[in-house]
């Protein structure tokens, strides 16, 4: 290939790269007719050569809302005949994507997803299991998935790809893709740059003079060869074009360089070239040539017929002209493509607007007849609905719905056809309106999403108050997630002052919001003062509006230093979710949450976990995505804390997914600060000091009381990773900005046990003291957890004078905290324990305390405590044998979770069966395959039965 020496070289280096084990995002980046699909071609031949599987496809200029369209294109003729080895709910999501899939059977139910979940969780899951599928296809030998023209991919297939990027696949995967830069979208541009090590950009560049002249051989006189190069600019295709026509003598508009200006437009030579080249076919093809443009990218000959309104003989005819003369080719099962996307733009330009419209209805209603699904349709109906037209609205709003879980872009922009498509009058168009504002809150359009809301707001009658009173919520909410929390509370003030009656449920609905917004800014009087103006219920309230105001009360108590009495509204919370339905507790999600969060300051962890799982159902039902992120984040620290660790990142990465689905700052900092923390607890202090140093970016120095936790997270994660001197710096700063913030979180007080831990292991017990002081000060007596921390901080202080004493006052924190189930911060106190009673010469206290810490590292997955435990024993006489494969004590180094749950696969168990057996999630379950996956080297659960086999036969590991 002429010019393409150096491109060549680098995409065999990506070969060579994939084909020894590592993942590998390749991006062509060139302007139209640079010669992008030939590299691509190309790969796919070397691919080959090495003998990796490769796949391919092609997005279309015109059905860019075709979910997966590019991603479906690649694999789906592949799936037929390489069905992956995945379970039945992984191949039940994926069969609402893959045609190929969903032809294969019925697929037992067992542990399938949601459908209904609408709240972007779907979308990340099906992400995941799409990854794996990748992982599985790969096999041995590796899989090259090549994605031409994705400038034009759906929202959902970039989504896809930057899943991928993010959590790379543990196997010999090759994504490369090809775009246009000039239409290329924000998310998908950055996707090279995300990648990291794994990334690989290869500009395609206009062809210099010289290779020009070598592109047109010695046959082609230089004078010609100038005037073609000056007309092409030095693009391949255009420089082909020109030469089929015969055009020398016509430039394009050039730059100072010589290069085409407005790449993403054809150059006048060459869409005149083009035209020439479509003017000379005969009437017939030229009739079905623009039908098919309209029509599809790649289309049958009775789809061309009906289109362009002929006989299918006819059709066939014209397509052989149309092949003979190069202006489409065949493509698999007995379809067509235009030989270029360039050419099929320039058939497409050429026919009259009006005509297409009527194409697009012809096509529609044979897709009808045919019996294709709504979604089918729906493109060529948004293209020829008329206004009015009933069918046409169902049509659409059916297809909306139909890709609402695993697309909602696409679902909103149907269902904004539909709106234009219906009268004003119609009934329908209000709620329509209001659904069209959820799915752009879902997809990421907050501004959107907002702009739609408000005009549902604008439409409803002044006298709808309750109607109202919801919509300015809605609002409220996308103003906080868009980071403008002045809009939120001026708008809600506005329409308070709308309503009659101050104390009516409809004014307390929006009393209630405002209420949030207090308590977000740490406001918390403020809160506190609303609240006093509102009663507990009323005759006119629903049950839920009883719940909402009864789970937005504990929390200014607690912030106000009143716990006792945040702890008798959080037992009356307790009651009264208990005792509502999810329809009735579904409004109130928002406030419901606060009472959460409000449970894991107070320590109740396990009470916090089980509410938000509850919130968390409900959520997925009824599409509320703007909450899941908070409530995962508070998941992944219930868990961490009552040391689920797996269930915990589980949990943090999906928070993480989320907000970046739903692109708010404010949700991305919260899933950020619990990655922060768990990937720290975890070991994983690389990627802790990431997640930390972006929260901290996001949170952009707010003063709102989650920038400080973002800053703590960061101190934390510094301190875990051996720069003790920065954490505690970092931490001392933290402590120092919390005068208000302090009471509405207990990081202040953890912050002080850390900084009187680092100040006694450097020898500066009065630096210590004076922390352990402040965490006395701190700690509310009436909480255990809080108490114990500060007697933990105590313990800290005195082991440079009085290791003894220290020692009980560690076991005196580890006992109450082992009783209330807080497992990780127990095993830090029996490790402080025993180190202490170590330093007293009470060998015998010693290896009690670190064999029971060592113990609860391990089971939860503390790597780090349980390597620091380790050593420790050591040191009192204990022979601990040393290991390479980490905290994990059975064959390959797996954990005894891990092992289990190895087991349970070797018997058959699906991740169901698997997760009832051990009482645990079903996303616990997958994170643990995944931990044995990447320990054991495998990438498919037929693949960890083979392994686990070898592993126990060659004999078990040395325990201590």
């Amino acid at each position: 290939m002429v010019g393409r020496r150096d491109a060549l070289q680098a995409l065999d280096r990506a070969l060579e790269a994939t084909a020894a084990g590592s993942f590998r995002f390749v991006a062509l980046i060139g302007e139209p007719g640079a010669g992008k699909t030939r590299l691509l071609g190309e790969l796919l031949n070397a691919a080959a050569d090495r003998k990796l599987s490769a796949v391919a496809g092609r997005a279309a200029e015109f059905e860019q809302d075709m979910p997966f369209g590019v991603i479906i294109d690649a694999l789906d003729d592949h799936l037929e005949e390489h069905r992956p080895d995945l379970s039945p709910a992984a191949t039940r999501l994926l069969s609402g994507v893959f045609p190929a899939l969903a032809a294969g059977g019925e697929i037992p139910a067992d542990d399938a997803e949601d459908p209904a979940d609408l709240t972007g969780l779907a979308r990340y899951r099906l992400y995941r299991t799409m990854r794996r599928m990748l992982e599985e296809l790969a096999g041995p030998a590796g899989l090259v998935l090549v994605l031409d023209d994705v400038h034009w991919a759906d929202a959902a297939s970039i989504e896809l790809l930057e899943h991928l990027v993010r959590h790379p696949p543990r196997a010999r995967v090759m994504v490369a893709v090809a775009y246009r830069p000039a239409q290329t979208p924000p998310r998908l541009a950055t996707l090279v740059d995300a990648a990291g090590g794994h990334g690989l950009r290869v500009p395609v560049e206009p062809l210099t003079r010289s290779e020009v002249a070598e592109f047109l051989g010695p046959q082609v006189p230089a004078p010609q060869r100038e005037a073609l190069y000056a007309a092409s600019g030095g693009n391949p295709f255009y420089l082909e074009a020109l030469v089929r026509m015969g055009v020398t003598d016509t430039p394009g508009r050039l730059d100072e360089e010589g290069h085409v200006v407005g790449a993403d437009e054809l150059p006048p030579a060459v869409e005149a070239a083009l035209r020439a080249e479509l003017s000379g076919l005969p009437d017939p093809a030229l009739l079905v040539a623009r039908a098919a443009a309209v029509a599809a990218d790649e289309f049958e000959p009775a789809l061309a017929a009906a289109a362009a309104e002929v006989p299918e003989s006819t059709a066939l005819k014209a397509l052989d002209e149309l092949t003979a003369r190069d202006v489409v080719r065949p493509a698999p099962g007995g379809r067509f493509r235009f030989r270029h996307p360039l050419v099929r733009h320039a058939t497409y330009g050429s026919a009259a607007a009006g005509w297409r419209v009527g194409v697009h209805a012809r096509v529609a209603d044979h897709l009808a007849r045919l019996g294709m699904p709504a979604t089918a349709r729906a493109r060529h109906v948004e293209r020829s609905g008329r206004f009015g037209d009933a069918e046409a609205i169902d049509t659409l709003v059916e297809a909306a719905r139909t890709v609402a879980a695993h697309a909602p872009q696409t679902a909103a922009r149907w269902l904004k056809a539909a709106l234009k498509l219906m009268p004003d009058a119609d009934e329908r168009r209000l709620p329509l309106l209001a659904e069209l504002a959820r799915m752009q809150a879902v997809s990421g359009q907050l501004t959107e999403g907002r702009k739609t809301a408000r005009e549902v707001l604008r439409l409803l009658p002044p006298d709808a108050h309750a109607l109202r009173a919801r919509a300015a919520r809605f609002c409220a909410m996308m103003e906080r997630l868009l980071g403008n929390p002045q809009e939120a509370r001026g708008l809600l003030l506005a329409e308070l002052r709308r309503m009659p009656d101050p104390r009516s449920a409809s004014a307390v609905t929006l009393r209630l919001r405002l209420v949030a917004e207090s308590l977000m800014r740490v406001d918390f009087r403020a809160a506190q003062a609303v609240l006093d103006l509102v009663p507990d219920t009323a005759e006119d309230w629903d049950h839920g509006l009883t719940v909402a105001v009864a789970a937005l009360r504990p929390m200014p108590a607690y912030a106000g230093g009143r716990v006792e009495e945040a702890l008798r509204h959080c037992i009356n919370v307790d009651g009264l979710v208990a005792a509502s339905s999810d329809e009735q507790l579904s409004e109130w999600l928002d406030a419901i949450t606060w009472s959460c969060w409000t449970e894991l300051f107070l320590g109740r962890y396990d009470v916090a976990a089980g509410r938000l799982e509850r919130v968390l159902s409900v959520a997925r039902a009824t599409g509320q995505s703007y909450i899941v992120p908070t409530a995962l984040a508070g998941l992944a620290n219930a868990h961490a804390m009552l040391g689920r660790l797996d269930e915990a990142a589980t949990a943090a990465e999906e928070a993480e997914a989320l907000a970046r689905m739903l692109v708010s700052d404010q949700l991305l900092v919260f899933a950020l600060i619990q990655r922060c923390l768990v990937a720290s607890w975890l070991g994983e202090d690389e990627h802790a000091l990431a997640y930390g140093r972006e929260a901290v970016e996001a949170a952009g120095g707010t003063g709102e009381w989650w920038g400080r936790q973002a800053a703590y997270a960061l101190a934390v994660a510094t301190v875990h990773a051996g720069d003790a001197e920065a954490g505690a710096a970092m931490l001392r700063e933290v402590h120092a900005a919390s005068d208000s913030a302090a009471a509405l979180d207990p990081s202040t007080l953890r912050a002080c046990e850390i900084l009187a831990r680092l100040a006694a292991a450097a020898g500066d017990a009065a630096e210590a003291g004076r922390w352990a002081d402040r965490a006395a000060d701190t700690a509310h007596p009436v909480l255990p957890a809080d108490r114990a921390l500060a007697d933990l901080a105590r313990a800290h202080a005195l082991r440079p004078t009085d290791p003894a004493a220290a020692a009980q006052r560690a076991r005196r924190a580890a006992a109450t905290l082992e009783e209330a189930g807080h497992r990780l911060d127990a095993g830090r106190a029996r490790l402080d324990a025993g180190s202490a009673a170590a330093e007293a010469g009470d060998r015998g206290l010693a290896r009690s305390e670190l064999r029971i810490a060592a113990q609860i590292f391990e089971e939860i997955g503390a790597r780090p405590l349980h390597a620091r435990t380790r050593r420790e024993q050591r040191r009192v006489g204990v022979r601990v044998p040393a290991r390479g494969g980490g905290s994990g004590g059975g064959p390959g180094a797996l954990s005894p979770r891990e092992l289990e749950v190895a087991r349970l696969v070797a018997e058959g168990c699906t991740n169901q069966q698997i997760a009832e057996r051990l009482y645990v999630s079903i996303r616990t379950v997958e994170t643990h395959l995944s931990h044995i996956f990447a320990k054991l080297g495998v990438s498919s659960r037929v693949a960890v039965v083979t392994a686990l086999g070898r592993l126990i036969e060659s004999g078990p590991d040395d325990r201590p």
